[in-house]
């Protein structure tokens, strides 16, 4: 796979080095992308999804979307024709991806020849009714259209340690902390201490993929103490970042 992944890229495999990326570009049928091992970010306009190893991202035909990885990335594109993609989300997301969700997927994409005529075309099945009954995971940072919003947002992304209130970087956009604090729930759906959690929550799994410790994560991302950031993680990703990392450790190699 290379930075320039054409419009109909064919389902496949690759071992990705940490900070790969993928520039911004669309397809003409869905997508599932699944890192069997590392970590998954895929930004539209429309904001960042981040997926661990236990999520896959999906995006729907014509949705322009770029990709980052982070750690080692066993990196899985599957394409989903456009008859099939009608049943699931017209927008992008996140799933969680159960055990048997996870092994169609690899089957689909370790490029092993077709062993009986329509054989990919039932397992791609058997991967879309999976997604259909999975739950949505949205681990999603949307981004703001209001300019003095995107002020306030392209600081935070540039420092996601910053102070905790609204009133610094409202004086660098030019509106007040109660203004800013609507339109964090007017336009994002969110409030401002939210989006700044999921934010470092986002920041925080690509330091811990790339190995960095439980508290050095913590530090770095603008928690005062390792116990709040640990349970701030927990509540967003469904396990410790210590569960996280291990889970990291001993997943199986995929070839």
């Amino acid at each position: 796979m290379s930075s320039s992944e054409p419009r109909d890229m064919v389902s496949g495999a690759g071992w990705l080095p940490h900070g790969y990326h993928l520039d911004p570009h669309t397809h003409d049928q869905g997508q599932l992308v699944y890192a069997a091992a590392g970590t998954l970010a895929t930004t539209t306009v429309r904001g960042t999804w981040v997926a661990p190893a236990n999520r896959m991202t999906w995006t729907p035909p014509g949705f322009a979307h770029g990709h980052r990885f982070y750690g080692r990335s066993n990196a899985r594109l599957l394409t989903i024709p456009l008859d099939l993609c009608g049943r699931l989300p017209e927008h992008p997301g996140v799933f969680a991806v159960s055990p048997l969700l996870r092994e169609a997927v690899l089957v689909l994409t370790d490029g092993r020849p077709e062993a009986r005529p329509g054989a990919h075309r039932r397992l791609l099945a058997v991967v879309v009714d999976e997604l259909c009954d999975a739950p949505t995971q949205s681990l999603h940072l949307p981004e703001p259209d209001d300019d003095r919003l995107r002020t306030v947002t392209d600081l935070l992304h540039a420092d996601p340690a910053r102070p905790a209130t609204l009133t610094e970087p409202g004086r660098a956009a030019g509106a007040s902390e109660r203004t800013l604090s609507r339109l964090f729930h007017a336009e994002l759906g969110m409030s401002f201490h939210q989006w700044r959690t999921m934010l470092r929550i986002h920041h925080a799994l690509a330091h811990l993929t790339n190995g960095m410790s439980v508290t050095d994560t913590a530090v770095t991302c603008g928690w005062s103490n390792p116990s709040g950031f640990i349970d701030a993680f927990n509540e967003v990703v469904g396990q410790t970042p210590g569960t996280y990392q291990a889970a990291l450790r001993n997943s199986p190699a995929v070839p």
